[in-house]
């Protein structure tokens, strides 16, 4: 980072070297070696969205509200193959899904990511996306 006056000498110029990443739809601001990074502002996360629709969907199938995917999609007016595909939020592991919802998942889970066929075993959805398996805690 550095700092000048300008020609005139009323404005302060500041000059921070970043690099600009779109990803998933957003432009994110990439910070230089060595430099922190901000943390990632809350925000409205359209994954967290998918997330939360897909497991009141599965509770909906679960007690018998609609008896098929097909009567699920009819109802919410959106094609099937698509509530399917959001559906398959429900197969990721537990701390994929506290990560996306703490906003604190890789950048490499977007949805275009999460629409392709992924393996339903955790162990295999963190190798795939390169999320370390979590802590388990030892005994006592």
């Amino acid at each position: 980072m550095q700092a000048e006056l300008s020609k005139d000498g009323k404005t302060i110029i500041v000059s921070i070297p970043m690099q600009l990443r779109r990803r998933g739809g957003r432009t994110t601001i990439i910070a230089p070696e060595g430099m922190e990074a901000a943390p990632k502002p809350p925000r409205e996360d359209g994954l967290v969205k998918l997330v939360v629709r897909a497991h009141r969907w599965l509770r909906l199938l679960e007690e018998r509200k609609f008896l098929s995917i097909r009567e699920l999609a009819e109802s919410e007016k959106i094609d099937a193959s698509y509530v399917a595909k959001i559906l398959r939020l429900t197969l990721l592991a537990p701390d994929i899904v506290e990560a996306i919802l703490d906003n604190k998942h890789p950048d490499v889970l977007t949805w275009r990511e999460l629409s392709r066929p992924f393996p339903v075993e955790w162990g295999e959805q963190r190798r795939l996306w390169g999320i370390p398996a979590p802590v388990q805690p030892g005994p006592h």
